[in-house]
């Protein structure tokens, strides 16, 4: 049994964890947290959830559940997310994390602490985008450098980070295939007289709209034809569902860093 704990328990992506996790006969919830101060800090996290009463408690903090679990499932903040990664270096315990927005130099932080311990680390968990991924790649490669490529995503009204973290692994795999350097060749937006398009750019652009969980379209545009590759996620289910798999795959696994791609053995 690989006992887990959910960051943010209350909020969107955390509560869907911690509902679904009781579906997984593998898995035992046995903690769950937000931020200090939280209003339901102390209550069964259950009828929260939705789930009916399950005699674990909102805790406010990690410090205080983490040695009751095996595995720490964290979509929160950037600086959250690492704080928990930190506490969980400190006491060995694995860690699943789906928080997107992370900079380089957040990175290198990252990389560091998982040289101690395992850790899942994905812009998206959803089965669908990371098969997606790997399509991608090998679509652009034999499509090569005659189609124009830009992605659109569409996230939610509340989402704070700008271009989504998937949107960003898809132009990264593609750039990859193509031997570009996305950082020179990534265009995140166009206005005005901005001449004609660049062959090797790399178009990136954003839409936040109501309460759209998540939409990536991929268009590579040739002369004569274009080929459209969209994934569509109507409910944030696919990605729970991802990440507690992932709690289940990197439970025992040696420190370091990993990804969707190596939970669902498509490296």
């Amino acid at each position: 049994m690989i006992r887990i704990a959910v960051a943010g328990a209350a909020g969107r992506m955390g509560s869907r964890i911690t509902a679904l996790s009781k579906e997984y006969e593998e898995i035992q919830l046995t903690a769950a947290f937000e931020r200090k101060g939280h209003q339901a800090a102390g209550k069964d996290i259950g009828p929260i959830v939705g789930i009916g009463e399950t005699g674990v408690k909102l805790a406010d903090s990690l410090e205080s559940v983490i040695d009751s679990a095996d595995v720490i499932v964290s979509f929160t903040t950037v600086s959250a997310s690492t704080e928990h990664l930190r506490l969980a270096a400190s006491k060995g315990k694995a860690v699943v994390i789906g928080t997107t927005g992370f900079t380089k130099d957040d990175m290198k932080v990252v990389t560091g602490l998982t040289e101690r311990i395992p850790c899942v680390m994905a812009s998206n968990m959803s089965t669908g985008v990371n098969l997606l991924l790997k399509v991608l790649h090998d679509v652009a490669r034999v499509l090569g450098e005659g189609y124009d490529v830009e992605i659109i995503e569409a996230h939610h009204r509340m989402k704070k980070d700008a271009p989504s973290g998937t949107a960003l692994k898809m132009a990264q795999v593609i750039a990859d295939a193509l031997q570009r350097n996305l950082d020179e060749v990534a265009v995140y937006a166009r206005k005005g007289i901005i001449g004609e398009r660049t062959p090797k750019e790399i178009g990136i652009q954003t839409v936040r709209a109501g309460d759209i969980v998540g939409e990536h379209t991929v268009i590579f545009g040739g002369l004569g034809e274009r080929i459209e590759i969209t994934h569509k996620a109507s409910s944030r289910d696919t990605f729970a569902r991802g990440a507690l798999r992932a709690a289940q795959w990197v439970y025992g696994k040696p420190a370091g860093l990993y990804d969707m791609q190596d939970v669902l053995g498509l490296k």
